[in-house]
C-alpha cells in the first residue's frame, strides 16, 4: 500500500523505522516545522524529519494540516494515512483522502486517556496497567474504533519518559501488524466501550509539587512528568528541580514539605511518610547529587513549596 506517515518526536521514530522495513510505499512524511532547540534556539528538524531525509522519504514540515497540505497529499493518492504523536489534527477534507482513511497509534487503551499525555497521566493517576492501541482516526478526539491494543503492567518506579519509550516500540510492533490486516482485508476494528477519560497536555503548573499529599501521590506525579515538563518546587524562593526522588524505608515522618538531611540522605516530607530526594538542579545551576546540594544550602532544614 501507498502509506502517508505522520509524526514528529522521538517517540514516533519507531513507528517510521518499522514502516520502512516493510513492503509498504511510504509516499510521504509529515511533521511539525523546524523548532528552535538548544540556548542558542537554532532551529532543529525534528527527529522524525531526520529520520525521513535519511531514508529519502519526501518530507512536508507543517504545523497545520491545512488546504494547502490537502492538496500536496491528496496528489499522492495515499491508501492509508498512519498518524503517531504529531502534534496536530487531522480533520476532513484530509480525514476522507487515503482510500482507507487513517490510523492512529494511542499510547493508551482507549477509551481511557484519550489526549495529548496519556502516559503522563496513567502515571500521576497511579494506574496498575499501561498500554496501546491502534484505531481509526474520526473527528471526534480519540474515539475511533479499534484495530489492535495491548496492555503491560506500570513498572512501579519508572517515569513516564522510560514507559513512553517502551511503548513506543511495542506499540510500533502493533502498527506493523495492523497495517498488514488492513492491506489484507482482514482488520476488524471494535468500538471503544468503558468510561472516557482525558488526558490534556501537561503544562508548568502540573510538574509543580504539593507535598501536603500523601507520598504515593507525590511519588507518582514526580515521575509522571519526569522527564517533561519536569518536577519542580521552590525552596528560598528559587526553583529546585526534582530530577530523581526515591520512596523511603523506616524513615519517621517529616512535616510537608520540610526537607533535611539524616544519616547522609536527603529527605523531604509528605502527608505521610518522607521521600528519598536523589538527584536535584537548582536554579542556574547544573544537574548534581542530593548530598551536594545540600552541603551547599547550610542549613538544618528548609521548607519546600
Amino acid at each position: 500500500m501507498k502509506l502517508v506517515f505522520a509524526g514528529t518526536p522521538e517517540v514516533a521514530l519507531p513507528s517510521l523505522l518499522a514502516l520502512a522495513g516493510t513492503d509498504h510505499e511510504i509516499v510521504s512524511v509529515i511533521t511539525r516545522a523546524d523548532a528552535p532547540l538548544g540556548r542558542k534556539r537554532l532551529l532543529t528538524p525534528s527527529p522524525v524529519a531526520q529520520a525521513a531525509a535519511g531514508y529519502g522519504y519526501p518530507v512536508l514540515k507543517t504545523n497545520r494540516l491545512d488546504a494547502a497540505a490537502t492538496d500536496q497529499i491528496s496528489a499522492l493518492q495515499p491508501d492509508l494515512g498512519v498518524i503517531v504523536a504529531y502534534g496536530g489534527i487531522v480533520r476532513e477534507p484530509l480525514l476522507s483522502v487515503p482510500r482507507l482513511g487513517w490510523i492512529n497509534l494511542h499510547f493508551s487503551v482507549l477509551p481511557r486517556w484519550r489526549g495529548a499525555s496519556p502516559v503522563q497521566r496513567a502515571v500521576i493517576a497511579g494506574d496498575e496497567l499501561i498500554g496501546a492501541a491502534v484505531f481509526q482516526l474520526v473527528p471526534e478526539l480519540d474515539a475511533g474504533a479499534v484495530f489492535g491494543s495491548f496492555t503491560q503492567p506500570l513498572a512501579a518506579h519508572s517515569t513516564s519518559g522510560v514507559l513512553l519509550d517502551e511503548l513506543s516500540h511495542s506499540g510500533a510492533e502493533l502498527l506493523v501488524r495492523v497495517v498488514a490486516e488492513l492491506a489484507a482485508g482482514t482488520a476488524v476494528a471494535v468500538p471503544q466501550t468503558g468510561e472516557v477519560t482525558l488526558a490534556p497536555k501537561l503544562v508548568r503548573d502540573d510538574a509543580r509539587i504539593d507535598f501536603t499529599q500523601p507520598a504515593a501521590s507525590v511519588y507518582s506525579r514526580i515521575r509522571g512528568v519526569t522527564p517533561e515538563p519536569g518536577a519542580f518546587t521552590i525552596v528560598n524562593g528559587a526553583v529546585l528541580k526534582l530530577l530523581e526522588v526515591a520512596p523511603s524505608v523506616n524513615e519517621p515522618n517529616l512535616p510537608a514539605g520540610t526537607i533535611l538531611q539524616r544519616d547522609k540522605t536527603v529527605l523531604v516530607g509528605t502527608h505521610t511518610e518522607p521521600l528519598v530526594l536523589l538527584r536535584v538542579q537548582p536554579a542556574g545551576k547544573t544537574a548534581m547529587t542530593a548530598n551536594d546540594w545540600w552541603r551547599g544550602v547550610g542549613a538544618e532544614s528548609v521548607l519546600a513549596s
